[in-house]
C-alpha cells in the first residue's frame, strides 16, 4: 500500500473551554473568602470595575447633594484642627506639671529621648518635646512629623515560641557557637513544642560532636514553657515531671509503658509499676495534669470564623426561608461612564484594544458572579426542600441523598452542583453544616421501608452508646442487633467503622475506661 500526502476536508463538533467558561466554573467552586481575594485582584488589574457601595451602587458619579451631605457629614480640617491641638496642649500640660513635680528638666529625666530638652538648629530658642508622644506621632514622607493619634503604637504584638525561647536562650547559652546550633533548633520546633530533627544528622551539618549537641539540647530542655524541646510525648512529660520532682521509679515506669496506659490496661500497669489501684489512679491523675503539647499557647495561627454562604429561616407560612448571605458576595460593578469618557481619548488601536478586553472581561466577570450567587441560591433552596424534617427533627431524621437527585430536582449537571456545593455553609436552626453534609450514603431498611441516612445511623449508634451502663457495654454485634430490630439492616464491620470515625472506643476499652471511673 502506497503512502502518499492529499488534502481532506472534514466536519465535526467538539466542545472547547473558552477561558470566559473556565473562569465562570471556577469561580463556582471558590469558598467566600477565595472568591473576595479573587474578586480584589481582579479590581486591581481592571480600570473599569468598581466596589458596590451601599444600594444607590459606587459606578455612578455622586450628585451634588450627596456629595454635600457626604462634606457635611465628615469631620472638618478645623475640627481636626482643635481635636489636635486640645492633645498637644493637654499632653504640654502633662509635661510641664512633670517637671514642676520632678524639680528638674524632663531632658535629664529622659537623656535617651532625641526629642526632649534639644536645641533645634535655626531657632533662637529650645524646643521641648513630650517624651509621651513618642509612640503618638507619625513620620511623613517629608521628614516632618504628623500629629495623629496612633493607638497602634499601644497595641502588644503576639510574641511567638520562637521568639520566647529566643530571649531566655541567650541568657542560658554564652558560647556565640552554642548560640548559633541553640538558635537552628528553636527554628525547627513544630507548633506544639516538640523538636523534628534527625541529631546526628544536624550535628553532621552543623560541624559538631554529638555530645556537644545533646548538651545544648539539655540546656533547651530546662527553658519555659516546661518540656519543650521533647522529641516524644513521653519525653514532654517527664520534663515536666522533672521539674515538679515527681519523677520517681514508679512514676518512671508508668512513662516507659505509656502504651498500655492508652489501651487503659489498668491491670498491666500496676503489675509494671508495682503499685496498688489508688496510686495508679494517683500516677494516672498527675499525667492528665500535665500539658502534651506546651507550645500550642504561643500558636500564632489565625483561625478564620465560618461564615455561612445560605442562611436558612422558619417562614410564617411553616416552610422555610433560603436566602443568601449578601456579607459573603462581592459587590462590583461595570463603570460604564468611565469607559465611555476614556475610551473617547484613546490615541491607537492598542489602547483600545486594552479597554475593550477590560470592558468584556468586566461585563462577564459581572455576569459570572450573578449567575455563581443565583446556583448557589438554586442548589441549597432544593437541599432544603429534601432535607425538611432534618430541620424541623433533627440529625435523626436526615434522608439519604445524592447529587443526582439535586441535578434532577433543578435540571443541571451532577458536576455543577458538587462544585456548588464544595466550601459552601449554610446557617439553620440547627447549626452551620457544610453543604455537603447534607449527602449521605443510604442504609437499607430491615424491614423494606425508606432507607436511612448513613448520617442518621451513625447519629443512632452514638446514642447508643452513651446511655449504656458499665455492667452492660454494647458490643458491635449487640449493636447490629438492636439496629436490626429498630428497621436499620446493617453490618457489623460498618457500626465498627462508624464507631471508630466518632473516636469511640472498643467495648473491651469502655468496659476498663467506666470500671477504673466507678472504682
Amino acid at each position: 500500500m502506497a503512502l502518499s500526502p492529499k488534502l481532506e476536508i472534514r466536519q465535526g463538533q467538539t466542545l472547547i473551554m473558552t477561558p470566559q467558561l473556565m473562569q465562570a466554573i471556577k469561580l463556582l467552586q471558590m469558598s467566600s473568602l477565595d472568591l473576595t481575594s479573587y474578586v480584589e485582584a481582579e479590581m486591581e488589574r481592571n480600570p473599569l470595575l468598581e466596589r458596590a457601595e451601599g444600594e444607590g451602587g459606587a459606578g455612578e458619579a455622586d450628585s451634588p447633594s450627596e456629595r454635600e451631605a457626604a462634606e457635611a457629614a465628615a469631620p472638618s480640617s478645623s475640627g481636626e484642627a482643635e481635636g489636635d491641638a486640645w492633645l498637644s496642649s493637654e499632653l504640654s500640660d502633662s509635661a510641664r506639671d512633670i517637671a514642676q513635680r520632678l524639680d528638674t528638666d524632663l531632658g535629664n529625666i529622659y537623656p535617651d529621648d532625641p526629642g526632649t530638652g534639644r536645641t533645634e538648629a535655626g531657632t533662637g530658642e529650645a524646643q521641648q518635646r513630650d517624651p509621651w508622644q513618642t509612640g503618638l506621632t507619625t513620620r511623613t514622607g517629608s521628614g516632618g512629623a504628623s500629629e495623629d493619634y496612633n493607638l497602634e503604637a499601644f497595641v502588644a504584638s503576639d510574641v511567638s515560641l520562637q521568639q520566647h525561647l529566643g530571649d531566655q536562650m541567650v541568657l542560658a547559652i554564652a558560647d556565640p557557637v552554642e548560640r548559633l546550633v541553640a538558635q537552628v533548633l528553636i527554628d525547627n520546633l513544630d507548633d506544639a513544642g516538640y523538636l523534628r530533627l534527625d541529631l546526628d544528622d544536624t550535628a553532621e551539618r552543623m560541624g559538631i560532636d554529638r555530645a556537644r549537641l545533646d548538651g545544648i539540647l539539655a540546656v533547651l530542655q530546662t527553658l519555659e514553657p516546661t518540656g519543650v524541646f521533647a522529641r516524644s510525648l513521653a519525653e514532654c512529660l517527664k520534663l515536666q515531671l522533672i521539674e515538679k520532682n515527681r519523677f520517681d521509679p514508679a512514676m518512671e515506669k508508668l512513662i516507659d509503658n505509656i502504651d498500655l496506659l492508652a489501651r487503659h490496661d489498668h491491670a498491666a500497669l500496676r503489675q509494671v509499676c508495682g503499685v496498688d489501684d489508688e496510686d495508679l489512679k494517683e500516677m494516672i491523675a498527675e499525667l492528665k495534669a500535665l500539658d502534651p503539647k506546651p507550645g500550642s499557647s504561643f500558636g500564632e495561627t489565625l483561625i478564620q470564623p465560618v461564615v455561612p454562604d445560605v442562611i436558612v429561616r422558619a417562614a410564617r407560612d411553616g416552610g422555610w426561608s433560603v436566602e443568601l448571605n449578601t456579607d459573603t458576595l462581592p459587590k462590583v460593578l461595570v463603570n460604564q461612564t468611565y469607559y465611555a469618557h476614556i475610551s473617547r481619548q484613546a490615541r491607537d488601536e492598542a489602547e483600545k484594544s486594552f479597554l475593550s478586553e477590560c470592558l468584556q472581561t468586566a461585563n462577564w466577570l459581572a455576569k459570572s458572579l450573578d449567575q455563581r450567587a443565583r446556583t448557589i441560591l438554586k442548589v441549597a433552596s432544593e437541599i432544603v426542600r429534601q432535607q425538611d424534617a432534618f430541620l424541623v427533627h433533627g440529625v435523626q431524621h436526615l434522608r439519604p441523598l445524592n447529587l443526582r437527585t439535586i441535578a434532577e430536582a433543578i435540571s443541571m449537571h451532577e458536576s455543577t452542583v458538587s462544585r456548588v456545593t464544595s466550601n459552601k455553609y449554610m446557617a439553620t436552626p440547627r447549626g452551620i453544616f457544610e453543604l455537603k453534609y447534607f449527602f449521605t450514603a443510604a442504609i437499607a431498611s430491615s424491614g423494606g421501608g425508606d432507607a436511612h441516612s448513613a448520617e442518621a445511623v451513625r447519629h443512632r449508634i452514638k446514642v447508643l452508646i452513651d446511655a449504656e451502663s458499665p455492667d452492660d457495654i454494647l458490643s458491635d454485634d449487640t449493636i447490629v442487633k438492636m439496629l436490626k430490630d429498630e428497621g436499620i439492616d446493617i453490618a457489623r464491620r460498618t457500626v465498627a467503622k462508624y464507631r471508630e470515625s466518632l473516636r469511640i472506643a472498643s467495648s473491651v476499652q469502655r468496659r476498663r475506661e467506666k470500671k477504673a471511673g466507678r472504682g
